[in-house]
């Protein structure tokens, strides 16, 4: 016992330290974010967890099944994070976990989800963690209602569990746990003193002060024969990183354009680019009218549906080789643009926008394509997209004449409020886009017949 104690108490110490560690590095950086969605810890023993990601520099990790000598199982995990510093610094922490188990079935959850966001900017730090959730939670065959719950004499859980400090001058910082479980006594197989976490994000943002006004002197002419001294690399900016120069195969087929009816993009891939991207365009944007349906572009798995600053409204897909793609700017979600859905090729995910860091330009989505064979490079691990996106199939293009709008369904922190309400609408979430003729008939516009007058009022928008 005073051993397994002693263990406890060091793995305390070395979990401050790193903390601690990591909030210098976000006071120092400006913010950092930090997220994984297993820990087993057990003393004495090796234990077990999935990837950790961290940020600044964008950084996912999608898994599939988890098992832990079957006393830990789960269907799919995924965690992403993201920070950006600055005068106005935001970072973003999620952690996702479908159809856990524990000890064979003792304690089941349908999904855990932790989530963490903070910002900062001069005389202002806030942060939250809303979004975390534990659904359909059942210990020891009953359903579990509060917080807190005894588990018979070997252990206790706790769900949902956060921890917060922060003031305009030291920033924000914060944590949450979406499921721990420790064991005051032997149990299953795991010793006293084990911890089991599941679905855990971290965030710290502190606004760096503004940057003095600098008076920029004239060009110099220089001596004759002399062409003008160049220009120093901005500071604080990141070096810039040479783009991976590869195109490998994905699969033998089963891919379809992302984006449903008239559209236009060019080869922008590893342009220079002045913001948290990694200091190049990681790949192409597809300019088309607000609205047209984002269409999945391979049969597989969504996750990390939500919002931040660069990407605004934004989702990824895991095809079934491992492969992912990422759609940024969004305008809205469909309802299949839910973490852990399985979609098919040719489904809609979501719609063209301008959110993010695109607000004010024309609508269009960023694509990527990361192949599984780069994923260990991070967020660089993206490829040019633009030969994929002219080899797979357009489908047919289709007007959009009416003014249904859609508002999105799922945020992640100060995700803006929705610009529009949705009025009346048939839901294309449920059309194929590689039939022909389904998303015509999916939008369609409603026959209101003349004495349907409250149709026709709720059709115009009238109260």
């Amino acid at each position: 016992m005073r051993a397994a104690v002693a263990f406890v108490a060091a793995l305390l110490l070395l979990t401050a330290a790193a903390a601690d560690a990591g909030w210098q590095q976000a006071r120092a950086s400006g913010a950092t974010a930090r997220a994984y969605a297993i820990r087993v810890v057990v003393p004495n023993q090796l234990g077990a967890e999935t990837p950790t990601v961290t940020a600044p520099e964008d950084s996912v990790v999608f898994g599939g099944s988890f098992d832990y000598n079957k006393l830990v199982t789960s269907g799919s995990v995924n965690a992403s994070a993201s920070a950006a510093g600055g005068p106005s610094a935001t970072a973003t922490a999620s952690a996702e976990v479908d159809d856990l188990s524990l000890f064979g079935g003792e304690i089941t959850a349908k999904s855990v989800v932790a989530q963490a966001h903070a910002e900062a900017r001069a005389g202002a730090a806030k942060g939250n963690i809303a979004g975390s959730a534990v659904t359909e939670l059942m210990a020891l065959g009953q359903p579990v209602t509060g917080n807190t719950l005894q588990l018979a004499d070997w252990g206790s859980l706790t769900s949902v569990a956060g921890a917060a400090t922060g003031s305009p001058a030291t920033g924000y910082r914060g944590s949450v746990t979406a499921l721990e479980i420790r064991l005051t006594a032997d149990h299953g197989g795991l010793p006293a003193g084990t911890t089991i976490l599941v679905g855990y994000a971290e965030v710290a943002a502190q606004a760096a002060p503004p940057e003095p006004a600098v008076q920029v002197p004239r060009a110099s002419k220089g001596k004759a024969g002399q062409s003008p001294k160049a220009p120093e690399p901005t500071p604080g900016l990141p070096p810039v990183q040479q783009p991976p120069d590869i195109t490998p195969k994905l699969t033998a087929g089963g891919y379809v354009f992302p984006v449903y009816g008239p559209s236009s993009f060019a080869d922008t891939f590893g342009a220079l680019r002045g913001d948290v991207s990694g200091g190049w365009h990681h790949g192409d944007d597809i300019f088309a009218p607000l609205g047209a349906p984002l269409l999945a572009v391979a049969s597989g798995t969504v996750f990390s549906v939500g919002w931040n600053r660069v990407g605004g409204n934004r989702l990824w897909l895991r095809d079934g080789q491992g492969n992912l793609f990422y759609y940024a700017h969004l305008s809205a979600f469909s309802p299949l643009a839910v973490n852990g859905s399985k979609v098919n090729a040719g489904d809609v995910v979501g719609f063209v926008g301008n959110t993010g860091d695109a607000e004010g330009t024309p609508f269009h989505l960023h694509f990527e394509i990361h192949p599984v064979a780069l994923l260990g490079l991070g967020y660089d691990g993206a490829v040019n997209p633009t030969s994929y996106l002219l080899a797979w199939k357009h489908l047919q293009d289709v007007s959009f004449a009416g003014g249904d709008a859609w508002a999105p369904l799922h945020s992640i922190g100060n995700a803006p409020m929705p610009g529009a309400i949705l009025l009346a609408a048939t839901d294309i979430s449920t059309a194929d886009g590689l039939v022909p003729g389904s998303l015509q008939r999916a939008i369609r516009p409603l026959i209101v017949r003349p004495d349907n007058f409250s149709a026709k009022k709720r059709r115009s928008g009238s109260s």
